[in-house]
């Protein structure tokens, strides 16, 4: 069960799936946004059920409270998750890596979970 408390639209870089995890595309220059696509990515929050099917549309990006994300492999209640290569969510216990919040149920690969958004470094 979602239970949004934040959700702001940003322009998409790039096409994004739905229940990603995204970041800022060029930090420099504007605030689009794009998968995140390493864990050490400042990520700012995940795609709703939605996404953007192509760069230039605008996005809903879930910045807080409880929300669905897709997994990137396994992951147990409670685990920090990060972004894999694809911006789906996978655990981390690596310090320095971005979080995007803490795990509300369990999964495995391509499952869509629930997640409090808490995001962060590890």
């Amino acid at each position: 069960m979602s239970i949004p408390t934040f959700i702001r639209s940003y322009r998409a870089a790039a096409a994004i799936a739905a229940y990603r995890i995204v970041r800022f595309s060029d930090v420099a220059n504007s605030s689009a946004v794009n998968i995140s696509s390493a864990a050490t990515h400042p990520h700012v929050g995940t795609t709703g059920k939605v996404g953007a099917s192509a760069a230039g549309e605008m996005v809903d990006v879930n910045r807080g409270g409880i929300n669905p994300v897709q997994l990137g492999g396994p992951v147990s209640a409670g685990d920090w998750l990060t972004s894999d290569a694809n911006g789906k969510a996978i655990a981390t216990t690596t310090a320095g890596d971005g979080v995007i919040g803490r795990a509300e149920q369990p999964g495995v690969a391509d499952d869509i979970i629930d997640y409090f958004a808490a995001p962060s470094r590890y």
